[in-house]
Protein backbone atom coordinates (compact mmCIF):
# COMPACT_ATOMS: atom_id res chain seq x y z
CA UNK A 1 0.00 0.00 0.00
CA UNK A 2 1.29 3.20 -0.60
CA UNK A 3 1.23 5.82 1.91
CA UNK A 4 1.96 9.33 2.08
CA UNK A 5 4.21 11.46 4.55
CA UNK A 6 1.20 12.82 6.27
CA UNK A 7 -0.38 9.25 6.72
CA UNK A 8 2.82 8.02 8.34
CA UNK A 9 3.41 10.86 10.75
CA UNK A 10 -0.43 10.49 11.50
CA UNK A 11 0.19 6.65 11.90
CA UNK A 12 3.31 7.08 13.73
CA UNK A 13 1.89 9.73 16.36
CA UNK A 14 -0.87 7.22 16.77
CA UNK A 15 1.41 4.25 17.57
CA UNK A 16 3.63 6.12 19.81
CA UNK A 17 0.42 7.26 22.25
CA UNK A 18 -0.57 3.73 22.10
CA UNK A 19 2.79 2.27 23.46
CA UNK A 20 2.74 5.00 25.95
CA UNK A 21 -0.05 3.54 27.27
CA UNK A 22 -0.44 -0.27 26.72
CA UNK A 23 0.14 -2.07 29.81
CA UNK A 24 0.62 -5.15 28.54
CA UNK A 25 4.20 -6.01 27.37
CA UNK A 26 3.50 -8.39 24.70
CA UNK A 27 0.89 -5.93 22.55
CA UNK A 28 3.30 -2.81 23.63
CA UNK A 29 6.46 -4.91 21.97
CA UNK A 30 4.51 -5.52 18.69
CA UNK A 31 4.19 -2.14 17.96
CA UNK A 32 7.59 -1.02 19.01
CA UNK A 33 9.16 -3.67 16.84
CA UNK A 34 6.93 -3.10 13.34
CA UNK A 35 7.95 1.29 14.68
CA UNK A 36 11.63 -0.04 14.25
CA UNK A 37 11.87 -2.09 11.45
CA UNK A 38 9.51 0.47 9.37
CA UNK A 39 6.15 -1.80 8.66
CA UNK A 40 4.20 0.86 7.54
CA UNK A 41 1.40 -1.18 5.94
CA UNK A 42 1.51 -3.03 9.32
CA UNK A 43 1.17 -0.41 11.20
CA UNK A 44 -1.27 1.63 9.11
CA UNK A 45 -3.71 -1.45 9.80
CA UNK A 46 -3.24 -1.55 13.37
CA UNK A 47 -3.75 2.34 13.78
CA UNK A 48 -6.08 3.46 10.44
CA UNK A 49 -8.88 3.01 12.82
CA UNK A 50 -10.07 2.18 16.00
CA UNK A 51 -11.97 -1.30 16.98
CA UNK A 52 -16.08 0.36 16.81
CA UNK A 53 -18.98 -1.55 18.40
CA UNK A 54 -21.34 -3.79 15.96
CA UNK A 55 -24.36 -5.85 16.59
CA UNK A 56 -22.23 -7.31 19.38
CA UNK A 57 -20.17 -5.16 20.90
CA UNK A 58 -16.06 -4.99 20.08
CA UNK A 59 -14.20 -7.52 18.60
CA UNK A 60 -11.27 -7.85 16.76
CA UNK A 61 -7.95 -9.36 15.52
CA UNK A 62 -6.33 -9.83 19.12
CA UNK A 63 -2.35 -7.47 18.89
CA UNK A 64 -1.48 -4.70 19.65
CA UNK A 65 -2.98 -1.15 18.17
CA UNK A 66 -6.48 0.77 18.21
CA UNK A 67 -7.63 -1.34 15.05
CA UNK A 68 -6.86 -4.30 17.58
CA UNK A 69 -8.30 -5.80 20.64
CA UNK A 70 -6.07 -5.68 23.68
CA UNK A 71 -5.99 -4.32 27.17
CA UNK A 72 -5.74 -0.93 26.50
CA UNK A 73 -8.68 -0.87 24.18
CA UNK A 74 -10.80 -2.80 26.85
CA UNK A 75 -9.51 -0.20 29.31
CA UNK A 76 -10.53 2.55 27.09
CA UNK A 77 -13.76 1.27 26.24
CA UNK A 78 -14.34 0.64 29.23
CA UNK A 79 -13.78 3.86 30.75
CA UNK A 80 -16.41 5.01 28.02
CA UNK A 81 -18.83 2.59 29.58
CA UNK A 82 -17.85 4.11 33.18
CA UNK A 83 -18.53 7.54 31.99
CA UNK A 84 -21.89 6.71 31.27
CA UNK A 85 -22.83 4.45 34.38
CA UNK A 86 -21.92 6.77 36.11
CA UNK A 87 -24.66 9.29 34.98
CA UNK A 88 -27.03 6.48 36.62
CA UNK A 89 -27.55 6.44 40.79
CA UNK A 90 -26.01 3.37 42.19
CA UNK A 91 -24.13 1.75 38.87
CA UNK A 92 -23.14 -2.00 38.98
CA UNK A 93 -22.10 -4.27 37.09
CA UNK A 94 -21.02 -8.10 36.32
CA UNK A 95 -18.25 -9.47 33.67
CA UNK A 96 -17.42 -13.14 32.57
CA UNK A 97 -15.14 -13.78 30.06
CA UNK A 98 -14.49 -16.89 28.14
CA UNK A 99 -11.70 -19.57 27.06
CA UNK A 100 -9.86 -17.04 24.65
CA UNK A 101 -6.94 -16.47 24.44
CA UNK A 102 -6.26 -13.22 27.17
CA UNK A 103 -9.76 -13.19 28.45
CA UNK A 104 -8.94 -13.63 31.79
CA UNK A 105 -6.68 -10.81 31.61
CA UNK A 106 -9.26 -8.48 29.58
CA UNK A 107 -12.12 -9.13 32.06
CA UNK A 108 -9.53 -8.30 34.70
CA UNK A 109 -8.61 -5.00 33.44
CA UNK A 110 -12.29 -4.06 32.57
CA UNK A 111 -13.00 -4.53 36.00
CA UNK A 112 -9.95 -2.72 37.48
CA UNK A 113 -11.26 -0.19 35.74
CA UNK A 114 -15.06 -0.04 36.73
CA UNK A 115 -14.34 -0.35 40.56
CA UNK A 116 -11.97 2.42 40.36
CA UNK A 117 -14.48 4.35 38.52
CA UNK A 118 -16.43 4.05 41.51
CA UNK A 119 -18.98 1.46 39.64
CA UNK A 120 -19.79 -1.92 42.10
CA UNK A 121 -18.87 -4.50 40.27
CA UNK A 122 -18.81 -8.54 40.59
CA UNK A 123 -16.15 -10.26 38.12
CA UNK A 124 -16.48 -14.16 37.58
CA UNK A 125 -13.64 -15.90 39.24
CA UNK A 126 -13.63 -18.84 36.42
CA UNK A 127 -14.63 -18.82 33.18
CA UNK A 128 -18.73 -18.55 32.49
CA UNK A 129 -21.15 -18.13 29.06
CA UNK A 130 -22.88 -15.88 27.80
CA UNK A 131 -26.03 -16.99 28.69
CA UNK A 132 -24.70 -17.51 32.48
CA UNK A 133 -23.83 -13.64 32.57
CA UNK A 134 -27.03 -12.61 31.02
CA UNK A 135 -28.63 -14.13 33.91
CA UNK A 136 -26.58 -12.66 36.48
CA UNK A 137 -27.16 -9.52 35.46
CA UNK A 138 -31.03 -10.04 36.16
CA UNK A 139 -30.19 -11.54 39.32
CA UNK A 140 -27.63 -9.51 40.86
CA UNK A 141 -29.69 -6.49 39.42
CA UNK A 142 -27.28 -4.89 38.07
CA UNK A 143 -27.22 -1.70 35.89
CA UNK A 144 -25.07 -3.68 33.26
CA UNK A 145 -22.48 -6.66 32.09
CA UNK A 146 -19.92 -6.90 30.10
CA UNK A 147 -18.83 -10.99 28.12
CA UNK A 148 -15.32 -11.19 27.25
CA UNK A 149 -15.46 -13.34 23.87
CA UNK A 150 -15.14 -13.40 20.48
CA UNK A 151 -17.81 -16.45 20.39
CA UNK A 152 -17.53 -18.74 17.03
CA UNK A 153 -14.60 -16.94 15.58
CA UNK A 154 -11.08 -18.31 14.73
CA UNK A 155 -8.42 -17.93 17.92
CA UNK A 156 -6.76 -15.08 16.69
CA UNK A 157 -10.31 -13.48 17.50
CA UNK A 158 -11.23 -11.58 21.13
CA UNK A 159 -14.14 -9.51 21.96
CA UNK A 160 -16.16 -7.38 24.13
CA UNK A 161 -19.92 -7.51 24.60
CA UNK A 162 -21.72 -4.87 26.76
CA UNK A 163 -25.43 -5.69 28.09
CA UNK A 164 -27.67 -3.61 29.96
CA UNK A 165 -29.98 -4.25 32.93
CA UNK A 166 -32.76 -6.30 30.81
CA UNK A 167 -29.27 -9.00 30.33
CA UNK A 168 -29.83 -8.29 26.56
CA UNK A 169 -26.68 -6.70 24.82
CA UNK A 170 -26.72 -2.99 24.75
CA UNK A 171 -29.09 -1.13 21.91
CA UNK A 172 -29.80 2.28 21.21
CA UNK A 173 -29.45 4.67 22.64
CA UNK A 174 -26.82 3.11 25.38
CA UNK A 175 -25.12 1.27 22.54
CA UNK A 176 -24.47 4.70 20.32
CA UNK A 177 -23.86 7.01 23.80
CA UNK A 178 -21.17 4.23 24.93
CA UNK A 179 -19.28 4.53 21.93
CA UNK A 180 -19.53 8.19 22.22
CA UNK A 181 -17.88 8.60 25.69
CA UNK A 182 -15.40 5.62 24.69
CA UNK A 183 -14.37 6.85 21.41
CA UNK A 184 -13.90 10.16 23.33
CA UNK A 185 -11.60 8.79 25.91
CA UNK A 186 -8.08 9.59 26.21
CA UNK A 187 -5.03 7.27 27.93
CA UNK A 188 -4.61 10.13 30.77
CA UNK A 189 -8.53 9.58 31.24
CA UNK A 190 -8.23 5.80 31.92
CA UNK A 191 -8.51 5.45 36.10
CA UNK A 192 -7.39 2.31 37.50
CA UNK A 193 -6.55 0.95 40.56
CA UNK A 194 -5.45 -2.01 42.73
CA UNK A 195 -7.41 -5.20 43.02
CA UNK A 196 -6.25 -5.77 46.29
CA UNK A 197 -7.40 -2.68 47.68
CA UNK A 198 -10.76 -2.42 45.72
CA UNK A 199 -11.91 -5.96 46.70
CA UNK A 200 -10.75 -4.17 50.46
CA UNK A 201 -13.37 -1.60 49.84
CA UNK A 202 -15.88 -4.04 48.79
CA UNK A 203 -16.21 -1.91 45.15
CA UNK A 204 -15.02 -5.09 43.63
CA UNK A 205 -16.02 -8.40 44.65
CA UNK A 206 -16.35 -12.66 42.86
CA UNK A 207 -19.54 -13.47 42.00
CA UNK A 208 -21.20 -15.68 44.37
CA UNK A 209 -21.61 -19.05 44.05
CA UNK A 210 -25.49 -18.85 44.76
CA UNK A 211 -25.65 -17.25 41.28
CA UNK A 212 -24.86 -20.43 39.31
CA UNK A 213 -27.17 -22.36 41.59
CA UNK A 214 -30.22 -20.20 40.44
CA UNK A 215 -29.63 -20.55 37.04
CA UNK A 216 -29.19 -24.38 37.25
CA UNK A 217 -32.54 -24.00 39.08
CA UNK A 218 -34.14 -21.99 36.78
CA UNK A 219 -33.70 -24.48 33.86
CA UNK A 220 -34.41 -27.21 35.80
CA UNK A 221 -37.75 -25.39 36.48
CA UNK A 222 -38.07 -24.73 32.80
CA UNK A 223 -38.39 -28.43 31.51
CA UNK A 224 -41.96 -29.02 30.28
CA UNK A 225 -41.74 -32.92 31.19
CA UNK A 226 -39.40 -33.58 33.50
CA UNK A 227 -40.68 -36.77 33.83
CA UNK A 228 -39.63 -37.74 30.65
CA UNK A 229 -36.08 -36.98 31.08
CA UNK A 230 -36.03 -38.67 34.15
CA UNK A 231 -38.13 -42.11 32.43
CA UNK A 232 -36.19 -42.47 29.57
CA UNK A 233 -32.41 -43.57 29.11
CA UNK A 234 -30.39 -41.39 26.91
CA UNK A 235 -26.89 -41.30 25.75
CA UNK A 236 -25.86 -37.99 25.05
CA UNK A 237 -22.28 -37.00 22.95
CA UNK A 238 -20.89 -33.88 23.54
CA UNK A 239 -18.14 -31.45 22.86
CA UNK A 240 -17.64 -27.87 24.33
CA UNK A 241 -15.34 -26.75 21.93
CA UNK A 242 -12.69 -26.12 24.23
CA UNK A 243 -14.76 -23.50 25.57
CA UNK A 244 -17.18 -22.43 28.60
CA UNK A 245 -19.82 -24.84 27.84
CA UNK A 246 -18.77 -27.56 29.50
CA UNK A 247 -18.77 -27.64 33.20
CA UNK A 248 -22.73 -26.23 32.78
CA UNK A 249 -24.21 -28.26 30.64
CA UNK A 250 -22.24 -31.84 32.33
CA UNK A 251 -23.87 -30.46 35.33
CA UNK A 252 -27.48 -29.86 34.40
CA UNK A 253 -27.58 -33.02 31.87
CA UNK A 254 -26.05 -35.46 35.40
CA UNK A 255 -28.17 -33.68 37.86
CA UNK A 256 -31.43 -34.83 35.36
CA UNK A 257 -29.53 -38.22 35.28
CA UNK A 258 -28.35 -38.16 31.86
CA UNK A 259 -25.46 -40.45 30.44
CA UNK A 260 -23.30 -38.11 28.55
CA UNK A 261 -19.86 -38.36 27.42
CA UNK A 262 -17.47 -35.45 26.29
CA UNK A 263 -14.73 -35.59 23.69
CA UNK A 264 -11.80 -36.02 25.76
CA UNK A 265 -9.58 -33.84 22.94
CA UNK A 266 -11.61 -31.07 23.22
CA UNK A 267 -12.70 -30.95 26.77
CA UNK A 268 -10.67 -28.63 28.36
CA UNK A 269 -10.31 -24.82 28.22
CA UNK A 270 -8.05 -23.68 25.03
CA UNK A 271 -8.06 -20.56 23.54
CA UNK A 272 -5.86 -21.81 20.31
CA UNK A 273 -8.72 -24.07 19.65
CA UNK A 274 -5.87 -26.96 18.98
CA UNK A 275 -7.99 -29.55 17.14
CA UNK A 276 -10.24 -27.26 14.72
CA UNK A 277 -10.13 -25.02 12.42
CA UNK A 278 -13.28 -22.71 13.28
CA UNK A 279 -14.36 -23.39 17.07
CA UNK A 280 -18.27 -23.44 15.30
CA UNK A 281 -20.89 -25.97 16.17
CA UNK A 282 -22.13 -24.66 12.57
CA UNK A 283 -19.13 -26.71 11.13
CA UNK A 284 -18.83 -30.28 10.52
CA UNK A 285 -15.62 -30.11 10.90
CA UNK A 286 -15.44 -28.58 14.19
CA UNK A 287 -18.91 -31.13 14.75
CA UNK A 288 -16.93 -34.43 13.44
CA UNK A 289 -15.25 -35.77 16.91
CA UNK A 290 -18.86 -35.71 18.68
CA UNK A 291 -20.05 -37.21 16.45
CA UNK A 292 -17.51 -40.23 15.65
CA UNK A 293 -17.92 -40.50 19.37
CA UNK A 294 -21.50 -40.47 18.93
CA UNK A 295 -20.93 -43.60 16.30
CA UNK A 296 -18.69 -45.44 19.16
CA UNK A 297 -21.16 -44.75 22.32
CA UNK A 298 -24.43 -45.24 19.71
CA UNK A 299 -25.64 -41.61 20.98
CA UNK A 300 -29.32 -40.91 20.90
CA UNK A 301 -28.34 -37.36 20.20
CA UNK A 302 -25.24 -35.16 19.89
CA UNK A 303 -24.49 -32.23 21.11
CA UNK A 304 -22.22 -29.39 20.33
CA UNK A 305 -21.56 -25.37 22.12
CA UNK A 306 -19.03 -22.76 20.99
CA UNK A 307 -16.49 -21.35 23.07
CA UNK A 308 -18.82 -19.17 24.70
CA UNK A 309 -21.54 -21.62 24.99
CA UNK A 310 -24.21 -19.42 23.16
CA UNK A 311 -24.19 -20.98 20.34
CA UNK A 312 -25.61 -24.64 19.88
CA UNK A 313 -25.33 -27.67 17.39
CA UNK A 314 -27.31 -30.88 16.97
CA UNK A 315 -26.49 -34.11 15.45
CA UNK A 316 -29.30 -36.83 15.28
CA UNK A 317 -29.11 -40.39 14.02
CA UNK A 318 -29.66 -41.26 10.80
CA UNK A 319 -30.71 -44.88 11.00
CA UNK A 320 -31.64 -47.19 14.24
CA UNK A 321 -28.32 -48.30 14.03
CA UNK A 322 -27.17 -45.09 14.93
CA UNK A 323 -23.52 -45.79 12.63
CA UNK A 324 -24.50 -42.79 10.63
CA UNK A 325 -25.42 -39.06 11.93
CA UNK A 326 -27.14 -35.66 10.43
CA UNK A 327 -25.88 -33.00 11.44
CA UNK A 328 -28.60 -30.42 11.35
CA UNK A 329 -28.66 -26.91 10.16
CA UNK A 330 -29.37 -23.92 12.74
CA UNK A 331 -33.35 -23.32 10.67
CA UNK A 332 -33.78 -27.28 11.03
CA UNK A 333 -32.99 -27.06 14.94
CA UNK A 334 -35.23 -24.08 15.40
CA UNK A 335 -38.17 -26.05 13.70
CA UNK A 336 -37.70 -28.68 15.56
CA UNK A 337 -37.87 -26.85 18.97
CA UNK A 338 -40.42 -24.15 17.77
CA UNK A 339 -42.92 -27.04 16.84
CA UNK A 340 -42.28 -28.80 19.91
CA UNK A 341 -42.69 -25.51 22.30
CA UNK A 342 -45.48 -24.57 20.87
CA UNK A 343 -47.40 -28.39 20.53
CA UNK A 344 -46.21 -29.10 24.14
CA UNK A 345 -47.59 -25.03 25.03
CA UNK A 346 -51.08 -26.14 23.45
CA UNK A 347 -51.22 -29.79 25.88
CA UNK A 348 -50.04 -28.00 28.59
CA UNK A 349 -52.28 -24.86 28.96
CA UNK A 350 -51.60 -20.79 28.25
CA UNK A 351 -52.87 -19.18 31.14
CA UNK A 352 -55.06 -17.04 28.98
CA UNK A 353 -52.05 -15.54 26.99
CA UNK A 354 -50.88 -16.16 23.41
CA UNK A 355 -47.33 -17.36 23.01
CA UNK A 356 -44.65 -14.92 21.10
CA UNK A 357 -41.99 -16.47 19.02
CA UNK A 358 -38.97 -13.92 17.74
CA UNK A 359 -36.48 -14.82 15.28
CA UNK A 360 -34.40 -12.89 13.18
CA UNK A 361 -35.43 -11.56 9.67
CA UNK A 362 -32.57 -14.23 8.31
CA UNK A 363 -34.04 -17.32 10.00
CA UNK A 364 -36.43 -19.79 8.02
CA UNK A 365 -40.16 -18.60 7.62
CA UNK A 366 -41.03 -21.98 8.39
CA UNK A 367 -41.17 -21.21 12.12
CA UNK A 368 -43.83 -18.06 11.35
CA UNK A 369 -46.31 -20.65 9.44
CA UNK A 370 -45.94 -23.15 12.97
CA UNK A 371 -46.34 -20.65 15.03
CA UNK A 372 -49.26 -19.08 13.38
CA UNK A 373 -50.91 -23.13 12.88
CA UNK A 374 -50.66 -23.28 16.45
CA UNK A 375 -52.06 -19.67 17.59
CA UNK A 376 -49.17 -18.37 18.40
CA UNK A 377 -47.57 -14.81 17.34
CA UNK A 378 -44.12 -14.62 15.66
CA UNK A 379 -42.26 -11.40 15.16
CA UNK A 380 -38.98 -10.76 12.57
CA UNK A 381 -36.73 -8.78 13.93
CA UNK A 382 -33.04 -7.50 12.74
CA UNK A 383 -30.21 -9.73 12.96
CA UNK A 384 -28.66 -9.81 16.66
CA UNK A 385 -30.11 -11.43 19.63
CA UNK A 386 -30.20 -8.41 21.22
CA UNK A 387 -33.54 -7.40 18.92
CA UNK A 388 -34.71 -10.66 20.53
CA UNK A 389 -34.09 -9.58 24.07
CA UNK A 390 -35.71 -6.52 23.41
CA UNK A 391 -39.15 -8.35 22.67
CA UNK A 392 -39.02 -9.67 25.51
CA UNK A 393 -38.06 -6.86 27.95
CA UNK A 394 -41.15 -5.07 26.27
CA UNK A 395 -43.37 -8.04 27.67
CA UNK A 396 -41.82 -8.06 31.65
CA UNK A 397 -42.37 -4.34 31.18
CA UNK A 398 -45.84 -4.37 30.06
CA UNK A 399 -47.90 -6.32 33.50
CA UNK A 400 -50.85 -6.32 31.84
CA UNK A 401 -49.96 -7.72 28.13
CA UNK A 402 -51.66 -10.55 26.91
CA UNK A 403 -48.52 -12.66 25.60
CA UNK A 404 -45.71 -14.41 26.98
CA UNK A 405 -42.35 -15.18 24.86
CA UNK A 406 -41.96 -18.57 24.18
CA UNK A 407 -39.13 -19.26 22.17
CA UNK A 408 -35.93 -17.19 19.93
CA UNK A 409 -34.63 -18.24 17.60
CA UNK A 410 -31.41 -17.35 15.07
CA UNK A 411 -30.38 -19.26 11.84
CA UNK A 412 -26.76 -19.26 13.23
CA UNK A 413 -27.48 -21.72 16.12
CA UNK A 414 -28.91 -19.52 18.35
CA UNK A 415 -32.08 -20.47 20.23
CA UNK A 416 -33.41 -19.44 23.98
CA UNK A 417 -36.39 -21.66 25.26
CA UNK A 418 -36.15 -19.66 28.90
CA UNK A 419 -36.89 -16.38 29.85
CA UNK A 420 -34.88 -15.40 32.36
CA UNK A 421 -31.85 -15.55 30.13
CA UNK A 422 -32.17 -12.25 27.44
CA UNK A 423 -29.63 -14.13 25.27
CA UNK A 424 -29.24 -17.25 23.14
CA UNK A 425 -28.66 -19.86 25.54
CA UNK A 426 -26.68 -22.86 23.97
CA UNK A 427 -27.39 -24.56 27.68
CA UNK A 428 -30.58 -24.25 28.58
CA UNK A 429 -31.20 -24.84 24.77
CA UNK A 430 -29.47 -28.27 24.89
CA UNK A 431 -31.15 -29.31 27.74
CA UNK A 432 -34.49 -28.67 26.02
CA UNK A 433 -33.49 -30.29 22.74
CA UNK A 434 -33.06 -33.72 25.04
CA UNK A 435 -36.40 -33.73 26.64
CA UNK A 436 -37.86 -33.14 23.35
CA UNK A 437 -35.84 -36.34 22.07
CA UNK A 438 -37.07 -38.02 24.87
CA UNK A 439 -40.63 -36.78 24.27
CA UNK A 440 -40.72 -38.18 20.76
CA UNK A 441 -38.42 -41.49 21.41
CA UNK A 442 -41.51 -41.89 24.26
CA UNK A 443 -43.94 -41.93 21.07
CA UNK A 444 -41.44 -44.50 18.92
CA UNK A 445 -40.37 -41.53 16.80
CA UNK A 446 -36.82 -40.37 16.01
CA UNK A 447 -36.03 -36.46 15.65
CA UNK A 448 -35.73 -37.19 11.47
CA UNK A 449 -39.06 -38.54 11.46
CA UNK A 450 -40.41 -35.67 13.25
CA UNK A 451 -39.04 -33.08 10.98
CA UNK A 452 -39.90 -34.98 7.98
CA UNK A 453 -43.54 -35.06 9.31
CA UNK A 454 -43.41 -30.86 9.92
CA UNK A 455 -42.05 -30.58 5.86
CA UNK A 456 -45.03 -32.87 5.16
CA UNK A 457 -47.15 -30.59 7.02
CA UNK A 458 -45.52 -27.54 5.63
CA UNK A 459 -44.18 -27.80 2.69
CA UNK A 460 -40.14 -28.30 2.78
CA UNK A 461 -37.87 -25.62 3.12
CA UNK A 462 -34.22 -24.76 2.86
CA UNK A 463 -31.88 -22.15 3.15
CA UNK A 464 -28.00 -21.44 2.03
CA UNK A 465 -25.86 -19.39 3.98
CA UNK A 466 -22.63 -17.92 2.52
CA UNK A 467 -20.56 -15.09 2.96
CA UNK A 468 -17.29 -13.30 1.49
CA UNK A 469 -14.72 -12.17 3.10
CA UNK A 470 -12.91 -8.29 2.71
CA UNK A 471 -10.22 -7.59 4.95
CA UNK A 472 -8.52 -3.99 6.50
CA UNK A 473 -9.11 -1.10 5.26
CA UNK A 474 -9.58 -1.73 1.04
CA UNK A 475 -12.26 -4.10 2.57
CA UNK A 476 -13.97 -1.68 4.23
CA UNK A 477 -14.63 0.20 1.35
CA UNK A 478 -14.92 -2.81 -1.19
CA UNK A 479 -18.09 -3.49 1.37
CA UNK A 480 -19.63 -0.55 1.14
CA UNK A 481 -19.20 0.11 -2.86
CA UNK A 482 -21.03 -3.55 -2.82
CA UNK A 483 -23.96 -2.21 -0.86
CA UNK A 484 -24.24 0.57 -2.82
CA UNK A 485 -24.45 -1.70 -6.49
CA UNK A 486 -27.57 -3.77 -4.74
CA UNK A 487 -28.88 -0.60 -3.91
CA UNK A 488 -28.80 0.97 -7.48
CA UNK A 489 -31.09 -1.76 -8.61
CA UNK A 490 -34.84 -2.19 -8.58
CA UNK A 491 -37.76 -4.39 -9.78
CA UNK A 492 -37.52 -6.00 -13.10
CA UNK A 493 -33.97 -5.92 -13.11
CA UNK A 494 -31.84 -9.17 -13.65
CA UNK A 495 -29.73 -10.55 -10.74
CA UNK A 496 -28.09 -14.04 -10.39
CA UNK A 497 -30.03 -15.00 -13.83
CA UNK A 498 -33.44 -14.53 -12.03
CA UNK A 499 -36.12 -11.15 -12.58
CA UNK A 500 -35.90 -9.17 -9.60
CA UNK A 501 -39.68 -9.31 -8.27
CA UNK A 502 -39.11 -6.48 -4.96
CA UNK A 503 -36.47 -4.70 -3.08
CA UNK A 504 -36.51 -4.28 0.45
CA UNK A 505 -33.73 -1.67 1.73
CA UNK A 506 -33.63 -1.60 5.52
CA UNK A 507 -32.11 1.78 5.57
CA UNK A 508 -34.99 3.32 3.84
CA UNK A 509 -38.08 4.38 5.58
CA UNK A 510 -41.53 2.51 6.58
CA UNK A 511 -40.10 -0.92 6.41
CA UNK A 512 -41.23 -1.58 10.08
CA UNK A 513 -38.00 -2.46 11.32
CA UNK A 514 -35.08 -0.29 12.55
CA UNK A 515 -33.03 1.33 9.75
CA UNK A 516 -29.95 -1.31 9.33
CA UNK A 517 -27.85 -2.11 6.38
CA UNK A 518 -29.68 -5.12 4.85
CA UNK A 519 -31.33 -5.94 1.63
CA UNK A 520 -34.38 -7.68 1.15
CA UNK A 521 -34.74 -9.15 -2.80
CA UNK A 522 -37.35 -11.36 -3.54
CA UNK A 523 -37.43 -13.07 -7.22
CA UNK A 524 -40.35 -13.76 -9.86
CA UNK A 525 -38.81 -17.38 -9.84
CA UNK A 526 -39.72 -17.67 -5.63
CA UNK A 527 -36.48 -17.76 -3.95
CA UNK A 528 -35.36 -15.17 -2.00
CA UNK A 529 -31.88 -13.03 -0.93
CA UNK A 530 -31.16 -11.07 2.11
CA UNK A 531 -27.59 -9.43 1.78
CA UNK A 532 -25.99 -8.14 5.34
CA UNK A 533 -22.39 -7.24 6.44
CA UNK A 534 -21.31 -9.04 9.34
CA UNK A 535 -21.43 -5.85 12.33
CA UNK A 536 -18.08 -7.80 13.81
CA UNK A 537 -16.39 -9.24 10.74
CA UNK A 538 -15.01 -8.05 7.22
CA UNK A 539 -17.68 -9.71 5.51
CA UNK A 540 -20.65 -9.87 4.12
CA UNK A 541 -23.35 -12.35 4.59
CA UNK A 542 -25.80 -13.96 1.83
CA UNK A 543 -28.91 -15.57 3.00
CA UNK A 544 -30.61 -17.91 -0.21
CA UNK A 545 -34.06 -19.05 1.07
CA UNK A 546 -36.15 -21.37 -0.98
CA UNK A 547 -39.58 -23.38 -0.84
CA UNK A 548 -41.61 -26.31 -1.93
CA UNK A 549 -44.85 -27.42 -1.52
CA UNK A 550 -45.87 -30.81 0.25
CA UNK A 551 -44.55 -32.63 -2.50
CA UNK A 552 -41.76 -30.85 -4.11
CA UNK A 553 -38.97 -31.80 -1.94
CA UNK A 554 -37.53 -34.21 -4.27
CA UNK A 555 -37.57 -31.52 -6.76
CA UNK A 556 -35.94 -28.64 -5.05
CA UNK A 557 -33.06 -31.10 -3.43
CA UNK A 558 -32.38 -32.52 -7.11
CA UNK A 559 -31.46 -28.57 -8.19
CA UNK A 560 -30.21 -26.82 -5.11
CA UNK A 561 -26.65 -27.62 -5.92
CA UNK A 562 -27.24 -25.70 -9.19
CA UNK A 563 -28.91 -23.17 -7.58
CA UNK A 564 -26.24 -22.23 -5.05
CA UNK A 565 -23.73 -22.41 -7.72
CA UNK A 566 -25.28 -20.11 -9.29
CA UNK A 567 -25.67 -17.30 -6.27
CA UNK A 568 -22.14 -17.81 -5.60
CA UNK A 569 -20.65 -17.14 -8.90
CA UNK A 570 -22.23 -14.19 -9.62
CA UNK A 571 -22.09 -13.04 -5.86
Amino acid sequence: MDISDKMRNEVLKKAEAYVASEKNEAFRSEVESAMKAGSWDDLYDRFYTSLAFGTAGMRGVIGGGTNRINSYMVRKVTQGLANYLKRIENPSCVIAYDSRNFSAEFASSAALVLAANGVRTYLYDTLHPVPMLSFAVRYLKTTAGIVVTASHNPSKYNGYKVYWSDGGQVTPPHDIEIAKLANAVSAGDILDGSEEELRRKGILSSVPASVDEAYYAMVKKSLRRPELIESTPVKVAYTPLHGSGNIPLRTMLKDLGIDVEVVKEQELPDGNFPTVKLPNPESAEAMSKAIELGKKIKADIVLGTDPDADRLGIAIPKNAEKSEYQLLTGNQIATLLADYLLVTSLEKGRCGKTPLVVKSLVTTDLVKKIAEKNGALCKDVLTGFKYIAEQMQAIDDDPSSDRYFLFGCEESYGFLTVNDVHDKDAVSSAVAAVEMMCYYASKGISLQQRLDAIYASYGYSTEVVFSRDYEGAAGKEKMASIMAGFRSMKDGDTLVGRTIESIEDLLGEGTGFPKADVIIIRFRSGEKLVVRPSGTEPKIKYYIFLTEGQDGRKALEDRLDQIVNDFKNAL
